[in-house]
């Protein structure tokens, strides 16, 4: 038997390889398990797309709705009397009598206050008197006239004999020349009387004028309604002393026509064009919600506000039961006939991208192909379309993101046609 060997005390024991080709297996391990979760994730990857770009999406549709009925255009306003007034006072006087106070309902013609005028009265008994005497006048003119003429009827009768006897020698010829100058002399008279007959006359006419001016302003002693209506304000009393000067003075009475009322709106300009008079109307007022008054459009400006480029349309509306009051705030629908045909189609089928609005139609063979429109008017859960839709095609409803021209879709049907389908 060998002795055992026996190292010195100090010598190096060599290094074990094992646990460096542990460590070797373990690395090579996760690298090919790594490897393995990598390429399955790109199958996965490679499949999950495979299976979108198969997939067909299912959308909701909904049909176009070709419109040419005329376009009810709903606009703020306000009610305005048809006529209305502010009735000053034409003589100077005191109020004598008031028949009527705010609230008051007259008929054209009907005595609203009388004015006591004594300055005015007497004015015009002045007038009157002077008028008698212009007559008085014209009459001894005319009377004037008529001894003129006779004059000169005498002198030509008396110039003829004395003429005839100087020439047969009975009167001189002296005689002769005499009465001759006596007709010329009552010629002249018979002229300066006429004269005085057109002085009476003109004299007569401006003081007739003079009367009727005065008679005219007497008149206005009694204030009377210029039409049928109702009195709004009144701003003075028995008592009170008012004046014939409507720039210093203050109206008596406010008047206002209400059997027809007047509303006034504002049309846009893209529905100017089409509005004209005799367009029908409805008003309906926020305090009267369930009660519709019917009305016919009047009368328009023709031209369009420069600022707001707005039509200004007036819409007449009887009111014989009084049930509308003036300076309402309302709302005016009129029917305004279109020049063309508009399509409707619900707002979800819009599509706001970079070619500008578009909608997304149903083709052939469940194809969907995208259409370029421009919007007329947004009624919020629908919209109206001028251009880009004929009214027959289906359009798509809030259609996927990724939903791309001629992509093919699967249709759902629509809740009207499963409950058509769901009825007995």
């Amino acid at each position: 038997m060998h002795a055992p060997e026996t190292f010195p005390k100090h010598a190096v024991r060599p290094a074990s390889k094992v646990p460096l080709f542990v460590g070797a297996c373990v690395l090579a391990g996760l690298v090919g398990f790594g490897a393995y979760g990598q390429q399955q994730r790109q199958s996965e990857a490679h499949a999950f797309t495979r299976r979108m770009a198969e997939l067909v999406p299912t959308v909701r549709t909904a049909d176009a709705k070709r419109i040419d009925a005329p376009m009810q255009l709903t606009l703020p306003g306000h009610t305005r009397a048809f006529d209305a007034a502010r009735l000053y006072a034409r003589a100077t006087g005191y109020v004598a009598e008031r028949k009527v106070d705010i609230g008051s309902r007259v008929k054209k013609g009907d005595l609203l206050l009388r004015i006591s005028a004594p300055d005015l009265d007497q004015q015009l008994a002045q007038a009157h008197a002077r008028l008698g005497q212009m007559q008085a006048s014209l009459a001894q003119a005319e009377a004037g006239v008529e001894q003129a003429r006779a004059n000169l009827n005498l002198a030509k009768v008396t110039d003829a004999r004395t003429s005839t006897l100087a020439g047969q020698g009975w009167a001189t010829k002296q005689r002769a020349d005499d009465t001759e100058a006596g007709v010329l002399s009552q010629a002249a008279n018979l002229r300066a009387a006429e004269a005085s007959v057109s002085v009476a006359r003109a004299n007569l006419k401006e003081q007739q004028a003079a009367v009727d001016r005065l008679e005219a302003l007497a008149a206005f002693e009694q204030l009377v309604a210029p039409f049928d209506g109702v009195i709004t304000t009144r701003d003075v009393d028995v008592g009170d002393l008012v004046n014939a000067d409507s720039k210093t003075g203050t109206p008596l009475f406010s008047i206002e026509r209400d059997d027809i009322l007047r509303a006034t709106v504002s049309v846009p300009q893209n529905s100017a064009v089409g509005v004209h008079d005799g367009l029908p109307a409805s008003v309906q007022v926020p305090q009267l919600p369930e009660q519709s008054f019917a009305g016919t459009v009047s009368r328009t400006s023709v031209g369009l506000l420069d600022s707001a480029k707005t039509l200004t349309a007036q819409i007449d509306i009887p009111n014989w039961n009084h049930d509308l009051r003036t300076g309402l705030y309302i709302y005016a629908t009129i029917a305004i006939p279109r020049a063309n045909a508009d399509v409707l189609i619900p707002a979800e089928a819009l599509i706001f991208a970079e070619n500008g609005t578009q909608v997304m139609v149903l083709g052939e063979a469940d194809t969907v192909h995208l259409k370029t429109v421009r919007i007329f008017r947004d009624l919020g859960k629908e919209l109206e379309i001028r251009d880009g839709l004929s009214g027959d095609e289906r359009v798509v409803l809030s259609p996927p993101s990724d939903l791309t021209e001629g992509s093919k879709v699967h249709v759902a049907a629509s809740l009207g046609a499963r409950a058509s389908a769901r009825m007995p």
